[in-house]
């Protein structure tokens, strides 16, 4: 059975109770927007920023307290690397998250981390969550039920939506992922598209070992295990599954169902 260990490494990642090991791994998804429901979430969006009104100023989080950067000295150095640096009154504010003006928030359930990163132009919409030391990029388009992990980065122009990014997982310029698995330490080239429709009715179907599971989501994007990497202007179809360390080469397409690992596609 495709359970999250024949896939990923789960013994760091803060979230793991939403995967279960007896299950197939897509069933996370079918449980992530009850799991975002029920997590504590300690970012109470101010109303006058959560409805969609693009941020005036650099807003500043920390230690639970949202406050404006005004005043403020910013070092902005590598933030997966904790190289962003705040100070306040001559203090160095430890763990304190950048929301850079001109970013849109929607809703107020979205948690931000320690060391976070938001950049300018990125829309987050409700229900969110944003591991420490991730950099959310220029013009990032997060449209809820997504669920990201430390040090992660969601690129320029890039689209996640109902997705979840294990520790490390970068998708750092023009990427696509709907109802997709990003494992640990992936990198999606630039242009990488995570198809999740099907054109013709029914739900995603994967075959693994000559027995075909009806995963019974009508949307399925792709499932990419720990170090995985694909290159520029490649594209999964729906219900793909590339085992750990697997290649998807620039340009390429790569039909549904598993991919062995260590393999060149």
């Amino acid at each position: 059975m495709l359970t999250p260990d024949v896939l990923f490494d789960l013994t760091g990642f803060l979230h793991k109770d939403l995967f279960d090991d007896n299950e197939p791994v897509w069933t996370a998804l079918q449980n992530l927007s009850n799991y975002l429901d029920n997590l504590p979430c300690n970012f109470e969006i101010p109303f006058e920023i959560s409805n969609g009104t693009m941020t005036k100023e650099h807003l500043i989080w920390h230690h639970n307290r949202l406050f404006s950067a005004q005043g403020c000295a910013i070092e902005f150095g590598d933030t997966l690397k904790g190289g962003l640096k705040i100070q306040k009154d001559g203090t160095i504010l430890d763990g304190a998250s950048l929301i850079m003006a001109g970013t849109v928030l929607i809703g107020n359930r979205i948690g931000i981390g320690n060391g976070v990163l938001i950049e300018a132009g990125a829309t987050i919409k409700s229900p969110t969550v944003i591991g420490d030391l991730t950099e959310v990029r220029q013009g990032a388009y997060m449209r809820g039920n997504c669920l990201i992990g430390r040090r992660c980065v969601v690129g320029h122009a890039t689209e996640v939506k109902h997705s979840i990014f294990l520790d490390d997982a970068k998708a750092g310029h023009f990427a696509y992922l709907g109802d997709s698995i990003i494992g640990n330490n992936v990198n999606l080239g630039a242009g990488t598209k995570c198809a999740n429709l099907r054109f013709i009715p029914g739900t995603v179907q994967i075959i693994y070992e000559r027995t075909i599971y009806d995963t019974g989501l009508r949307k399925l994007g792709a499932i990419l295990g720990d170090n995985v990497q694909t290159g520029c202007n490649s594209v999964t179809s729906p219900g793909t599954m590339m085992a750990k360390r697997t290649l998807l080469m620039p340009n390429a397409t790569i039909g549904s169902g598993y991919h062995q690992q260590g393999k060149i596609r």
